[in-house]
């Protein structure tokens, strides 16, 4: 990252984003409040895809001709983009995968797990860090086993000395909560991890696009994150886990572009990170991944993240207005994110969403992909409203006066 930014100019960096501009219907303007669940794009992201696919389009690796050697430079330099911006020492630690989910599974599936062996994970974890641990232990025949959660949406780690023990193999855990906005204190449950040799895996997917993560001191061992979350593209997403770990793991695929030699007798497999890279990988999605980085990178991560503290801050203080309306995940800004979870007594959160909408302001509803979690607190679904870099605090004026509105439809 650069060391000197612009100021933090919200105005200016809404017109980045021409999604932004838009009504949903006439004299209704469209306000953004669903970017836990994907972000909005700056034309600097559109423009680098679009100048790949008109000008350099070509499958990587391999090829000779100057298309190929074009596209091969585009895809390998985003690696080195991500690689820098998340702090990593060598950009052979970085593996492209379709998404965090798919990074997450490729870790599951990999990861030696045998009858005894235990991992850990949290009540507060996205299906893509629960079902993949599930399924690889109904592989294995290992025990999976879960931190509990605080009555005000924080881990419960009264008793971690506990369930980490000699036989735990694995411990993963997420950064930030997508539905109850949580940070969690990596480095804590890490250091435990790490005293009985554990593999730490995290997931960023909420992080990485909000705050400064540096891979080299987070004290994980992998990373998962995803480009669709951080002002890029679908179909991306990023591993990151320290080389020697991958170097030790077998591949996750097979096919293509993973291999070194192949014979009808058997395989052997490419230098990481291609050896997890099998097929044609997502090589516009790359380029655009890249040109996110650099975007993020120009306005500065500090500042990303103060400005979003800030407006979740004062997203709170208008909740906390609403009349019948309770915050399910931590209630003040102490270890939190943008990401703010709430129902509405009396009133189901599909309504809320869905009258919301008339009013142009878009939220999501539903259990955001952490059941658990919900079960835990008792309800089947919440209303979420996450906030990003292009935020404002007129867009939060609109949904508590929107929420205003769905209070008088409902008496």
């Amino acid at each position: 990252m650069t060391s000197a930014h612009a100021p933090f100019d919200v105005a200016r960096i809404r017109k980045d984003f021409p999604i932004l501009e838009r009504e949903v219907r006439p004299g209704v303007p469209l306000v953004y409040l669903d970017s836990a669940a994907t972000s909005q794009k700056p034309l600097a992201v559109l423009d680098a895809m679009r100048d790949y696919n008109e000008r350099h389009n070509a499958n990587v690796h391999r090829g000779i001709h100057t298309l190929a050697e074009e596209a091969t430079a585009l895809y390998e330099g985003a690696r080195e983009k991500v690689a820098s911006f998340i702090g990593a020492t060598d950009s052979r630690e970085v593996v492209f995968t379709k998404n965090s989910t798919e990074a997450m599974n490729l870790l599951a599936r990999v990861v030696p797990l045998h009858p005894g062996d235990e991992v850990v994970i949290t009540e507060m974890e996205h299906h893509s860090n629960i079902v993949p641990w599930q399924l690889a232990c109904e592989r294995s025949g290992a025990t999976l086993k879960w931190i509990g959660l605080t009555d005000d949406g924080r881990l419960d780690l009264s008793n971690l000395d506990q369930l980490v023990s000699e036989r735990t193999k694995v411990v993963a855990f997420v950064h930030q909560s997508n539905l109850l906005g949580t940070v969690n204190p990596v480095a804590t449950i890490a250091a435990k991890a790490h005293e009985v040799g554990a593999i730490v895996m995290v997931d960023a997917s909420q992080s990485v696009p909000h705050m400064p993560v540096d891979v080299a001191t987070l004290g994980a061992d992998a990373v998962a994150f995803t480009g669709h979350k951080m002002c890029g593209p679908t179909g991306i997403g990023v591993l990151w886990a320290r080389l020697d770990l991958l170097e030790e793991l077998p591949p996750f695929l097979g096919g293509g572009e993973m291999i070194d030699e192949v014979t009808m007798a058997g395989s052997t497999y490419a230098a990481v990170p291609h050896k997890f890279e099998a097929g044609t990988p997502p090589i516009a999605q790359a380029v655009g991944l890249g040109a996110a980085v650099d975007y993020l990178s120009d306005l500065g991560m500090d500042a990303v993240h103060a400005h979003e503290q800030q407006l979740t801050s004062y997203l709170l203080d208008g909740l906390h207005s609403v009349d019948g309306l309770r915050v399910i995940g931590p209630p003040t800004m102490e270890s939190r994110g943008g990401a703010v979870s709430f129902i509405l007594d009396g009133i189901h959160p599909h309504d809320v969403g869905q009258l919301l909408d008339e009013s142009g302001v878009a939220v999501r509803v539903g259990h955001h992909c952490a059941r658990p979690a919900c079960l835990r607190y008792g309800i089947p679904a919440t209303s979420r409203a996450s906030l990003y870099l292009y935020s404002d605090t007129a867009d939060v004026d609109a949904l508590i006066a929107g929420l205003g509105k769905v209070r008088s439809f409902f008496g």
